[in-house]
Formats: structure tokens, sequence, C-alpha cells
């Protein structure tokens, strides 16, 4: 039982170790891709492959041949990985918390409003950087070809992603003659374009739309994380007992073996030692 700890966590980085092979060998290869959905994932896969990689390999090494040191380092890293993932649940159960469809009178789908969402990522979705690269992944990934073939009657009884609800049509509310647009209608209705490539992708809709897929992932991934943090805090409690195992085993003494080979004697040892000579002397 006394070097179980080390087994667990060297069984444990050993498979963390084999899982971020594959993390980084998708990196890598996306950095080889041309397509920009791709290109967009590249740095978050190789950052956390890598960091995976590190934290496996001094947990396992540590572990596996007792080196204190490299377990020291993986206490450490794990003290600051617990931390940051804590940061990020808090922050992503706050984004996620506001935002939401708001339901239209006679259709099975939503609509997104951008205001209902936070103003970091309502920040965030306006950069026209930022913008230009999930527009281009919406393009990429023909969402919107696949109403193509939709009757009015599907309109009205089918349900509709959020992408779809707002890139791929007008808002319910806008109304259309053969020549313009009444004046009195959201901005979003002036956007509109019947053009496969251009639709509603500049319409706030749109953004909000985008907003939305993320609030439900970031929400998902928050709930996750906290199974996480659980679990990563198990394991830093059975790395510090590997750590502790891992010390011992240094020192070359067993479990429980008093190490202890001087005191160091009390003030006045010398002074009783001296009068029970000089008694043993005299008597």
């Amino acid at each position: 039982m006394q070097r179980f700890s080390n087994t667990v966590i060297g069984f444990l980085n050993f498979f963390t170790l084999l899982a971020s092979i594959p993390i980084i060998g998708a990196g890598l290869w996306m950095a080889r891709s041309t397509t920009t959905c791709e290109n967009f994932f590249q740095t978050p896969l190789l950052v956390i492959g890598f960091v995976v990689l590190v934290i496996s390999l001094a947990g396992f090494i540590g572990a596996c041949f007792h080196v204190a040191w490299a377990l020291w380092v993986y206490l450490v890293i794990m003290v600051f990985l617990i931390a940051s993932l804590f940061g990020l649940t808090i922050f992503g159960f706050v984004v996620a918390g506001q935002g939401g469809g708001v339901e239209v009178p006679g259709r099975a789908y939503k609509e997104y409003n951008l205001q209902r969402y936070s103003p970091w990522l309502r920040d965030r979705i306006n950069d026209p950087q930022y913008w230009s690269t999930i527009r281009s992944c919406i393009l990429g990934s023909k969402t919107c070809s696949k109403l193509a073939l939709w009757t009015p009657l599907d309109y009205i009884q089918r349900d509709m992603s959020p992408i779809q609800s707002g890139c791929c049509k007008p808002p319910t509310a806008c109304s259309y003659n053969e020549e313009s647009v009444t004046v009195s209608q959201d901005s979003d209705c002036y956007r509109w374009n019947n053009a496969p490539t251009l639709l509603c992708y500049d319409c706030d809709s749109c953004k909000a739309g985008v907003l939305e897929n993320i609030r439900r992932d970031w929400h998902n991934i928050s709930v996750l994380n906290v199974v996480v943090l659980v679990f990563l805090i198990g394991i830093y409690s059975i790395g510090c007992c590997a750590f502790r195992n891992a010390r011992r085993a240094q020192t070359d003494y067993p479990h429980g073996h008093n190490r202890m080979t001087k005191v160091k004697p009390r003030w006045d040892y010398y002074c009783w030692r001296w009068w029970y000579n000089k008694k043993e002397e005299l008597f």
C-alpha cells in the first residue's frame, strides 16, 4: 500500500502521455491545412497537447522512477492548472449566463438578439478580423445550403439551429415588397441579400446565432470543468503521497524506521554530568 499512490500516478500519466500525441498531431495537421476553420483551432490544440505532454512526462518519470524533483515540477504545474481551470470555469458560467433565444409566434425556431449577450462576447464578435474568420467558417460549412430546398411550410414547421436562424434568412418580422424595404424595420432587414455568398452573414442576428452556439458550448464545458476539477484535486492529493514516497525512497530507510542518531543535549546536561562524575569519585 505504501507505493500504491506511485502506481496510480504512473498509470494515469502514462495514458495521458499517449493521449497527448494525437492532440499534437491534430494541431500539426491543421497547420498544413488551408481551411480557415481548421486553422482557427490550431493554436489551442497545440498548447493543450504540449501542456498535457509535459505534465504527463514529469508525473510518469517522478512516480515510476522515484524522481522527487520531477514530481515536484508535476505538482507545481498541477497547482497552476487547477487554479487556471477554476478561474476559467467561473468565467464560463458568468459569460454563459446571458443570452438565449426568443420565441417566434407561429414558428418552431427561435431568433436571437445580439444585445442579450454579455458585453465581452459582443466586443469579441464585433471585431472585424474575428468575424471575418467566423464568416468564412460558416460559408465553408454550407450550413445555409441545407435550407435551399425548404418549402414555405418547412419554415413554419421545422426547427433551425441558431446559425441557420440568424444567418440563412432575414428576421421573421421583416416585410419586403417588390422594390424596397419599408422604413420602420430592423437594420438586419436592410442587410439581407439573396446572393448565396451574402444572405444575412453581416447581420447582427447572424452574430447572435454564433454567440448562442458559443454560449451553449461554454455552459457544457463549464459543467464538465467542475467534474475535471474534482478529478484533478484527487489526482493532486495522490501526487503529494507519491512525492513523499519518492523523497523517502532516496534516503534508503524503510517507512517507520527511526533515523535519529543524535539528540542535542539540553543546556544543563553537562552540569548534571559533571556533578554525577564528581559524586562517583567521592563515593
